[in-house]
């Protein structure tokens, strides 16, 4: 059977309030001044560089880490880099309430993780996820865990079409692979 999952230690991003930070736009995630980098390779280290209290980000971050964050997430242009940063890094998942329409389009068509979790302020309003948890989320059945809580929790889990993409590595690659399968 095919693992569905994944894992990875989790970064809560809060403000000072301790809310989830809300309406993250691609500047902050990777800001203008670094558009000329075109190697992904490169991108990483100027991942959340424009976003107060988390410009240390790309140095604590390990791959297969796991993003959460507020509503609407890559808000604003569509800066490609503001996904390319964080698969530059080997992040694992990015969880939020929403996302960007364009931020999610070039995620899911870059076959980088991104899932929806409407619940996601209550769940860390009442601390079942905090950063440094260890999770497991399942990306096709939308059902995840806190393993270092022994706490479930729900996610709306890839459509097919997503999860194809994701596990071809791009959509790209998905074309080729979906051609190769037709014969063409």
């Amino acid at each position: 059977m095919e693992e569905t999952a994944l894992s990875g230690k989790t970064w809560v991003l809060l403000n000072q309030e301790g809310k989830l930070i809300e309406d993250i736009d691609t500047d902050q995630i990777y800001h203008n001044s670094f558009l000329h980098i075109t190697e992904i390779q490169q991108m990483g280290q100027y991942a959340l560089g424009n976003l107060e209290g988390w410009k240390d980000f790309p140095q604590k971050a390990r791959p297969g880490d796991i993003l959460i964050t507020g509503r609407n997430f890559g808000a604003g242009s569509s800066r490609q880099q503001a996904v390319d940063c964080f698969i530059s890094l080997k992040v694992g998942l990015i969880l939020a309430p929403s996302f960007g329409a364009i931020y999610f389009r070039n995620a899911v068509n870059s076959g980088f993780p991104v899932l929806k979790c409407p619940e996601l302020d209550e769940l860390v309003a009442q601390r079942i996820l905090e950063t440094e948890n260890e999770i497991k989320v399942d990306l096709r059945s939308g059902k995840g865990i806190n393993v270092s809580k022994d706490r479930p929790f729900d996610v709306e889990p890839m459509s097919a079409v997503q999860y194809d993409i994701f596990k071809a590595g791009s959509l790209f690659m998905y074309g080729k692979k979906t051609s190769r399968d037709n014969g063409k």
